[in-house]
């Protein structure tokens, strides 16, 4: 059977620069940390085999969120980064911070 783009050995690893970038441009973000977790998910499921790319953290804060509940705003995330997900991003954890 044929390796499909959804399969982790087929799949281009994600950088986290490439994910602050898109960030910042859809989001503005006041506060973004983004972290490379892929590391310890190792042998995980949808984990790839450069041992990089597949799971981040998130730590965001945007004026886009003022108002919105959490779900809204973790959707928004979940919306700037739809084409990396796409490309095989398994795992991502968004920490929701207040803006100061």
């Amino acid at each position: 059977m044929p390796s499909t783009p959804s399969t982790p050995s087929t799949v281009l690893p994600v950088h986290a620069a490439r994910i602050e970038e898109q960030l910042r441009q859809r989001l503005s973000p006041s506060l973004l940390e983004v972290i490379d977790e892929s590391a310890a998910h190792a042998g995980h499921a949808g984990a790839n085999v450069q041992g990089f790319g597949s799971h981040f953290r998130v730590r965001i804060a945007s004026p886009a969120f003022a108002g919105k509940s959490r779900v809204a705003c973790h959707r928004l995330v979940y919306d700037a980064l739809q084409n990396f997900i796409d490309q095989g991003l398994h795992a991502l954890a968004i920490e929701i911070l207040p803006t100061s």
